[in-house]
């Protein structure tokens, strides 16, 4: 089994609230975050004392997804819809009203981007005409999570009706499968780099694997205390972190599906309350970390 070390490399403050969004940057090295302040800051991983407030909105922001081919931010505005930051200009170049429900996350894929609502629909916006194409009603509770498998051109969606619905973005959106099995709202998904597999967490604090060929389940596993708010994979697509209200972040072997490491307050001056998302950095191979405690951790993760 591998060793895991770990070090802390910054513990980042500027916040005034609760941070709920963070994505990676189309240049790597640069991160975004977004909070209950309605503040969205950029950070560089090369000098990440000088965060940059790029947009300051009145409601919470929940999600987040930077457009790479085009250089755009997607910011979820809660009850407001989205909006699209140019990241060359750090300006804002246009919105959408579209909904007056909270958004807890959007993904971008080829000239669309999909944004889910808290009512259960999932929003499709065709971005070079920046206009709304598509509706599509899933449930009647929030779709909390989503995330694509390019290749298969799969999108994977977790509901608070405890369920995700795959969909077939080759083909309108149809359903592939419906994955019964968490017992409570799913918060965290992920396909492996591979796309071999589709790794899920949820409020019920357990980590399920399912098989991306026929969406079987292939393990669970009781991973936190309570809730588990997010996931993310390392780019070689050998290690995964899981982040949880319990305040801590489990690094996993993703292939043999074994804890490796427990990173928390005690061991590792960790955060103090829920962690709401974790990034695996594909420029640093560092692990960043956003909190209820309004700081985001940077980490050095490494197999020994």
């Amino acid at each position: 089994m591998s060793k895991i070390q770990v070090n802390k490399l910054q513990t980042l403050t500027g916040h005034n609230d609760c941070i709920y969004a963070l994505t990676e940057g189309s240049d790597p090295s640069f991160f975004y975050t977004g909070a209950g302040d309605g503040m969205v800051v950029e950070w560089d991983l090369d000098h990440p004392k000088d965060g940059k407030l790029i947009a300051k909105l009145p409601h919470s922001v929940y999600a987040m997804e930077v457009d790479k081919e085009r250089n755009l931010l997607f910011i979820g505005h809660n009850f407001e819809g989205i909006h699209v930051i140019d990241l060359n200009e750090n300006k804002e170049v246009w919105s959408l009203k579209f909904t007056d429900q909270a958004i807890f996350d959007i993904k971008i894929f080829g000239n669309e981007a999909y944004v889910g609502t808290g009512d259960g629909i999932l929003v499709i916006i065709d971005i070079p005409s920046q206009s709304l194409k598509k509706r599509v009603k899933l449930s009647s509770k929030s779709i909390r999570v989503m995330t694509i498998s390019p290749v298969k051109k799969h999108l994977a969606i977790g509901l608070s009706d405890h369920t995700i619905k795959v969909l077939d973005l080759r083909d309108d959106f149809q359903p592939i499968a419906n994955l019964i099995g968490h017992e409570n709202s799913v918060f965290a998904l992920s396909y492996s780099p591979d796309e071999n597999s589709l790794v899920s967490g949820a409020r019920d604090a357990r980590l399920k694997f399912w098989n991306t060929e026929n969406y079987q389940l292939e393990e669970t596993i009781v991973a936190h205390m309570y809730a588990i708010n997010y996931i993310s994979f390392k780019e070689d697509g050998n290690f995964l972190v899981s982040c949880s209200m319990d305040k801590s972040i489990k690094v996993w072997d993703a292939k043999e599906k074994k804890l490796l490491k427990v990173i928390d307050k005690a061991r590792n001056a960790g955060h103090g309350t829920s962690i709401n998302k974790v990034l695996w950095s594909t420029y640093s191979g560092q692990v960043i970390s956003i909190s209820d405690d309004r700081t985001i951790s940077i980490w050095q993760i490494e197999a020994s």
